[in-house]
């Protein structure tokens, strides 16, 4: 694509004994992507990250992040990358200001640029207020504004957030994830971005992997992994007097996969847009037909077509 990779690995695996928790991972992110790692739990998503970040050696195969191997160059690679862990790690007895000013003085800021930082990055996050207040006494979602804070006043080439909206409101979940965007477009910085929140990768991410059982499943952008899914329609009728013999003649129709009924409604899944068709069927049934409209595929059902179910 003619940018440079943030981001690079070739058969990255991961083993405990007999356990393949990474199974030969090959991925590539640019410079300034949003990328979103999707999966259920012990997919290896986070065991990917923590081999990126040089905190656990891989079994075979590599990785490269901004250029550096996490392993031969590990302070290179922590210098150029932010980290928000799940659970994020804090000294509960210091405020959250001096959590962060830790975070500069081990980094090598100054203490006038790194005041700036500080500053600027509570004031991204929505927790300006909590500054003087002591970790211990934060909420869990103030906590991981608090986090996130964290990872921003390192100005980081890469971010690997995991759950980063976890415990925080609804509208404070729209403020980051805007946020997020606006830095990875904004300041070029790349971000790969652990959730199981699918909405919120669906709302701001470039592209996506899923992953499951260590193995990258499916990896594109939404559109790209609906086409990979195969095409499908979902077509939604509410009618009234459906009969047997109706479902039957639509369940027939070449391209209808499925028909599911709950009442008066009727969910029509087809591998092409059949409206025309279905309307024809209606009109010589003894059904009356009340709306009629097609539903886009969400990132759930995209994500369960790769899953199988599992």
């Amino acid at each position: 694509m003619g940018r440079n990779l943030a981001i690079e690995t070739s058969g990255l695996t991961k083993k405990y004994g007999e356990f393949v928790a990474v199974d030969g991972l090959n991925l590539s992110v640019e410079e300034g992507e949003l990328f979103g790692l999707l999966g259920p739990n012990g997919a290896g998503k986070t065991t990917t990250v923590l081999m990126l970040l040089g905190l656990t050696e891989p079994t075979s195969g590599s990785c490269r992040v901004c250029g550096f191997d996490p392993f031969r160059e590990p302070l290179k690679v922590k210098g150029l990358c932010g980290y928000l862990a799940e659970r994020v790690g804090m000294y509960d007895d210091l405020t959250a200001e001096q959590n962060l000013m830790y975070i500069m003085r081990l980094n090598r800021v100054p203490k006038d640029e790194a005041r700036v930082r500080i500053r600027d990055a509570l004031k991204a996050v929505g927790a300006s207020d909590y500054a003087h207040v002591k970790v211990r006494e934060l909420s869990k979602g103030m906590r991981q504004r608090v986090g996130l804070a964290g990872v921003l006043i390192k100005k980081p080439k890469v971010a690997f957030l995991d759950e980063p909206v976890q415990g925080i409101d609804p509208e404070g979940q729209r403020e980051i994830l805007e946020l997020l965007k606006r830095i990875s477009k904004e300041e070029g910085t790349t971000i790969l971005l652990l959730s199981h929140v699918l909405h919120d990768v669906q709302q701001i991410c470039d592209r996506i992997g899923i992953m499951f059982r260590g193995k990258m499943v499916a990896l594109g952008s939404i559109d790209e992994l609906k086409r990979g899914g195969g095409e499908k329609w979902i077509i939604e009728v509410e009618a009234r007097g459906i009969t047997d013999e109706l479902i039957r003649d639509l369940s027939g129709l070449q391209g209808v996969k499925n028909v599911e009924r709950s009442g008066d409604f009727l969910t029509i899944e087809c591998e092409k847009d059949l409206r025309s068709d279905i309307l024809q069927i209606f009109i010589k049934s003894k059904s009356s037909l009340l709306s009629l409209r097609t539903r886009e595929v969400s990132l759930e059902e995209i994500y369960a077509s790769y899953l199988g179910g599992a």
